[in-house]
């Protein structure tokens, strides 16, 4: 982390969700470098955005944290663009779904997806769920800076 670049990417379009994730983030100090995407659109322009120098705004973007069910571009069309472009394919990603479906899960990893997570129902156990992950995305899995 370099203090000024995004770490999680949240695509998620519930703005009752957003609020629960960003506050699970904030309470173990992790929600300091966080942009929410609200649909799939929005999503995949900042992910394929560059700045004036034609740079990656993604340098410090350690994993995206998906929901399926999205508005203007799904879910699963995120996910495969963001596997299908060079620039993007390495940074993991995350579906954080309410799907238990077998085929959504089937897809998304054959997209790609590096883990899926069926949001909980409970609001403790949906707080854990997600400080868990970002822990582990931010804190323990380690990256190669030559990804992208």
């Amino acid at each position: 982390m370099n203090g000024h670049g995004i770490n999680i990417l949240l695509v998620e379009d519930n703005p009752q969700d957003v609020e629960l994730i960003l506050r699970a983030l904030q309470k173990k100090n992790l929600a300091h470098h966080v942009q929410v995407a609200r649909d799939g659109a929005e999503a995949l322009e900042i992910l394929l955005a560059v700045n004036r120098e034609g740079k990656s705004l993604l340098s410090d973007l350690r994993v995206i944290l998906l929901d399926l069910k999205l508005p203007k571009v799904s879910g699963l069309e995120v996910l495969q663009k963001i596997k299908n472009e060079d620039r993007t394919k390495a940074i993991p990603v995350v579906v954080l779904t309410s799907s238990p479906e077998e085929s959504d899960i089937r897809e998304s990893y054959r997209l790609g997806a590096n883990s899926y997570v069926v949001k909980p129902v409970e609001f403790d156990n949906f707080t854990d769920a997600v400080t868990m992950l970002a822990s582990y995305w931010l804190l323990l899995n380690k990256t190669s800076p030559d990804w992208w």
